[in-house]
């Protein structure tokens, strides 16, 4: 886990959660309106991406405002382990959306390929595009530091999207000055065509990260050995194997066997086996942690990919 912040949860992080879908959605919102008016004035197949692209925001924003907010409903008797695997399906159900917009701008673009137009009120796109930049800037920034202290996926995923965004707006203000300019009535499409390849590349990565955590994939290399370091810092402590994490949504479980003298009493194996939970706990706010206590040089099966 980078250093930085610590981790929020509870109270706190719920706010900050839901503080972060409702700005996404009224951003996107927004953006959508004064993106219209600019494809209606201009006629742009790359303004007309990117309004396509905040219409599947708000869809995407929607889900994921949704999904977010389910996420944080503690465990109950049906969901044991709680419900965090909302943020990876919302997270998954953004990378549809995300495909399907791509897909649909590919036909576009291609089809001013063959059909190429002129475009009109070039800077008046210029200057919707530009608010649209400042505007996602504010919510991104905000999104970061959200990220930072909650470690939502659901939330890194809406972010990824929407610093994408921010590269096709640019992009979108440089195919319009050279059509402008140039009369290059091709940098329209071929922007298109460019914008729709990366919003793919974006489906793809917010795609791998959701199917990681929704099988359960284990935390990377970097957490778990400081989890075993942490482990072992203790000085009754004289192994850890087995050790098994994942993340469902903001919640992270961790779990293992640690190896002490086994001459101590059970009582006393209790209490070490606390002490290793809570500074754990320290490092993983939230963190649910089971640790079962094994005597030292005792051998027994073990998984092959502790």
């Amino acid at each position: 886990m980078s250093s930085g912040p610590q981790r929020l949860t509870g109270p706190e992080a719920a706010s900050l959660l839901k503080l972060a879908t409702t700005a996404s959605v009224v951003t996107a919102t927004v953006l959508i309106v004064v993106k219209l008016v600019a494809f209606l004035l201009t006629d742009s197949v790359s303004i007309l991406s990117t309004l396509v692209d905040s219409l599947l925001d708000v869809a995407a924003s929607i889900v994921n405002l949704i999904a977010v907010r389910h996420a944080l409903v503690p465990a109950d008797r049906e969901h044991r382990f709680g419900h965090g695997k909302a943020e990876p399906l919302a997270a998954l159900g953004q990378a549809a959306f995300i495909t399907g917009s791509a897909v649909f701008l590919m036909i576009e673009a291609s089809q001013r390929f063959v059909s190429p137009r002129p475009l009109t009120n070039g800077d008046i796109g210029i200057a919707v595009m530009v608010f649209s930049i400042l505007a996602t800037l504010g919510l991104v920034t905000l999104q970061r530091y959200v990220i930072r202290r909650t470690g939502s996926l659901a939330i890194k995923a809406d972010s990824l999207h929407y610093v994408g965004d921010i590269l096709v707006n640019a992009a979108v203000i440089v195919a319009l000055v050279i059509t402008a300019q140039l009369g290059w009535r091709y940098a329209d499409p071929v922007f298109g065509l460019a914008i729709a390849v990366y919003i793919l590349y974006n489906a793809w990565q917010i795609s791998a990260g959701a199917m990681d955590m929704l099988m359960d994939r284990e935390l990377p290399e970097q957490d778990r050995r400081r989890i075993i370091d942490l482990a072992l810092a203790h000085p009754s402590v004289k192994g850890l194997h087995d050790l098994r994490t994942r993340a469902s949504g903001p919640q992270i479980f961790i779990q293992g066997h640690i190896e002490m003298d086994g001459a101590f009493s059970l009582l006393k194996a209790h209490d070490i086996a606390d002490e290793v939970e809570a500074e754990l706990r320290q490092a993983f706010p939230g963190a649910e942690i089971i640790l079962h206590q094994d005597p030292f040089g005792i051998e027994e099966e073990r998984s092959d990919f502790a």
